[in-house]
């Protein structure tokens, strides 16, 4: 019976999920149907916006063209009609000559006809009709302003839609993660002159594979990408997969994604455990400031009568989307909460093997911080770097400044300026742990030892604040300085 009743109960659950899944896709289906409508709308409008911004230029040619046909008409009739006019006067002067020659002639007065013959002689000299150009100044030929527009209506007749881009390729082998950093490479299958832009699109998510339809995290998207690659930057890795998208798009109109790639994203990712705290430290997920009435004791009761406490339940965190295996189970409880001097608090995530690279920023005006690594056996009591289980460096703002690196109460003074910035690199197998410049990667020490526990990050502060940067990979300058400096770091001796 009980093996039937299970049997039932994973048909329910398999039920349930394929359930889910066609609701989702249903509900996509839905969603298409209303993005069609609406694209549909948009492209029609454009469609017509487009041909009236043709007959617009038409119209307005045709109207310029018409304008100059009118003008020259106009010139040249005015031409042809001065010419028109002149002509006539000169016909009508010489008529008048030519009347008078023959009454002249035909007078029987000898005594007047030498004088008369000379003055229509000198009529005739100076006779307008002599000083007339009998060739028209314009033609009447209007064949320039001619059109021929067949080239163009084959043109206008071959017009057709844009064709819609092909999907690109995502191109993985030349694709990179590094240094917190995302590069993306993508190819077109085939050439495309018209193609004018891509818009790119990722997410984060904690799931290996092709992306899931529902996510807890959004499409995120960059547009107006010129060429076929893109680098995002200053990314935060704090869940352990990206998933990437690419489209192209030409003037009108944008083409199909091209198939989603999912790349990983390896990172150290923690957050402070408020369980192993101070009293005196106020802690939220990855600050920490000094309180110095103790309230965070209280703080935490109250919150966790409420149910919104995050004290016992790192696990929990949903920055990290599925909890990670190194992550601590549980809390230490009050009993192993750090007191007396001992103003520590440890991370929730245990280092036990590989690369691991944190930064944190501290308040200048503290008069006291420390950063390290400690196993998760350091006492309550014990304060960072002055056991064989801790190891730290230390800045001391408090009577007098110091700058050192402390281990099993060993101290060593740095020589070097106090940045604001720490970063932290720890390689479990090699036994290296260095910190660093996060600035500039400058190495400020290195300790060399041999691990027999998994480690915690820890922090210590008094009087002042701090901040933790998470979700970072080891900086490329740091693992090339660690492959040149292991070996000669002399920095060490003193305190391993």
């Amino acid at each position: 019976m009980e093996d039937q009743r299970e049997a039932l109960r994973k048909i329910i659950t398999t039920l349930a999920v394929k359930n889910e899944e066609i609701q989702t896709f249903i509900y996509s289906l839905k969603q298409m149907l209303l993005n069609m409508e609406a694209n549909s709308a948009k492209v029609q409008e454009d469609l017509e916006a487009e041909f009236q911004s043709l007959f617009s230029v038409l119209e307005e040619l045709k109207e310029g063209m018409l304008m100059k046909i009118k003008q020259d008409r106009a010139s040249r009739t005015y031409e042809l009609q001065n010419q028109l006019a002149a002509c006539t006067r000169a016909l009508e002067s010489s008529e008048e000559l030519l009347e008078t020659a023959n009454q002249t002639l035909q007078a029987t007065d000898s005594e007047d006809f030498p004088q008369a013959a000379k003055q229509i002689k000198d009529g005739v000299t100076m006779a307008p009709a002599f000083r007339l150009s009998l060739k028209a100044k314009v033609s009447d030929n209007m064949s320039h302003l001619m059109v021929d527009f067949a080239q163009e209506r084959q043109m206008l007749q071959a017009l057709k839609f844009l064709p819609v881009p092909s999907a690109p390729i995502i191109d993985l082998a030349e694709s990179l993660v590094a240094d917190n950093c995302v590069t993306l490479v993508w190819r077109m299958p085939g050439e495309d002159s018209k193609i004018d832009h891509y818009v790119l699109e990722y997410r984060r998510t904690n799931f290996e594979g092709p992306p899931r339809l529902k996510e807890d995290h959004p499409w995120m998207v960059i547009e107006g990408i010129r060429q076929t690659e893109y680098t995002l930057t200053g990314l935060k890795f704090d869940m352990k997969y990206m998933n990437f998208r690419v489209k192209a798009c030409n003037k009108a109109v944008a083409g199909e994604f091209s198939e989603p790639v999912t790349l990983e994203t390896p990172a150290f990712m923690f957050r402070l455990d408020a369980s192993t705290s101070h009293q005196n430290l106020r802690v939220d997920e990855l600050s920490v400031e000094w309180d110095a009435m103790g309230g965070k004791v209280q703080d935490i009761k109250a919150r966790e009568k409420d149910g919104k406490g995050r004290t016992a339940s790192p696990v929990n965190s949903p920055a990290r989307g599925t909890p990670s295996p190194k992550r601590m189970p549980s809390g230490r409880g009050g009993r192993d909460r750090f007191t007396a001097e001992s103003y520590t608090v440890l991370g929730d995530t245990l280092i036990d093997g590989g690369e691991h690279y944190w930064e944190v920023r501290y308040e200048p005006d503290s008069k006291a911080f420390g950063v390290g690594v400690a196993y998760r056996s350091l006492g309550r009591f014990e304060q960072l770097g002055k056991t064989a289980s801790s190891w730290c460096l230390h800045v001391n703002n408090w009577l007098q400044v110091s700058f050192t690196a402390k281990h099993a109460n060993k101290v060593k003074v740095l020589d070097a300026p106090v940045p604001d910035c720490l970063g932290v690199h720890c390689d479990f197998h090699q036994g290296l742990l260095s910190f660093y410049n996060a600035r500039t990667k400058q190495v400020l020490h290195t300790f060399k030892a041999k691990f027999t526990q998994p480690l915690l990050p820890a922090f210590t502060v008094w009087c002042g604040s701090f901040q933790v940067t998470t979700g970072l990979q080891v900086p490329s300058s740091v693992r090339c300085l660690q492959k040149r400096g292991s070996a000669t770091s002399s920095s060490n001796t003193s305190l391993t």
